[in-house]
């Protein structure tokens, strides 16, 4: 294994994909023909100074690789954060992204999915709050889900657990003024797209309880919810705990993300 987590290999071998670079996003294709679903990839934030871009870790190009495996077509753009400020330029980022995959003329536009992981599940909110007819399901894999402890302000739009009080067909604009992700709103009482949580039993103490809080809320409301356990994992077990608990549990991870693409 490496010697620092960026260097770490992924925990499945899926066979590669062919990755396309259209500057900062990455399209990781599947083989056939015909449209593909569609899912961004949101790598973790902030990431280490030092470390390389995360598209080249090969944690994230895993994850491409198995999405593509699947017949899914993953998209994984590079995003930086370095201060609570920048948060909204990488929500817009995903934002874009998600556009980017929709006009492809390889993807079903009607058929995507988000993947969050670690500080990018700060992200969560805007999709929670308001999300488009095409967002069919909504994965993350050890998030945050709240600032830290300590943390300069953040905007309460980065505040996902806040996000489950308002109703799904409340057309709002975010808290920087902008629009909503997509201007196409959800039928009236359509239901949100399911969110696939990952949880890491050995997780970092100060995340640990962003998601428990986050999880109760979730089902006092009703948010549809399904949750994989790993209760021997560490948060980044998908690159740090080679264990079968680990492979078991982002195959089911993806494949009930997958399900919720592709069920009519």
């Amino acid at each position: 294994m490496g010697t620092v987590f960026w260097e770490s290999p992924f925990v499945l071998d899926p066979p590669p994909a062919a990755v396309e670079r259209h500057g900062d996003v990455d399209l990781h294709v599947p083989t056939g023909d015909g449209r593909h679903p569609a899912v961004v990839v949101v790598h973790g934030v902030p990431g280490p100074p030092e470390a390389p871009d995360a598209r080249d870790w090969p944690l994230y190009r895993g994850y491409g690789a198995l999405l593509a495996e699947a017949g899914v077509l993953a998209a994984i753009p590079r995003l930086t954060v370095a201060s609570p400020d920048d948060l909204y330029t990488v929500a817009a980022r995903v934002a874009a992204t998600a556009e980017l995959l929709r006009a492809d003329p390889r993807v079903d536009p009607d058929r995507l999915g988000l993947w969050f992981f670690s500080g990018a599940g700060l992200l969560l909110g805007d999709w929670l709050r308001d999300p488009p007819v095409w967002l069919r399901g909504v994965a993350a894999t050890y998030p945050l889900l709240a600032p830290l402890p300590g943390w300069p302000p953040v905007d309460p739009r980065f505040r996902p657990i806040d996000a489950l009080d308002l109703p799904a067909d409340q057309g709002t604009t975010t808290a920087s003024g902008t629009a909503s992700p997509d201007d196409a709103e959800r039928p009236e009482g359509a239901a949100r797209p399911t969110l696939v949580l990952t949880r890491a039993g050995r997780e970092r103490p100060e995340v640990a309880p962003t998601i428990e809080a986050f999880t109760a809320v979730a089902r006092q409301r009703g948010i549809p919810l399904c949750v994989v356990d790993v209760p021997n994992g560490q948060h980044g077990f998908d690159a740090l705990d080679h264990t079968e608990e680990s492979r078991a549990a982002v195959r089911t991870a993806r494949d009930t993300l997958i399900t919720l693409l592709t069920t009519p």
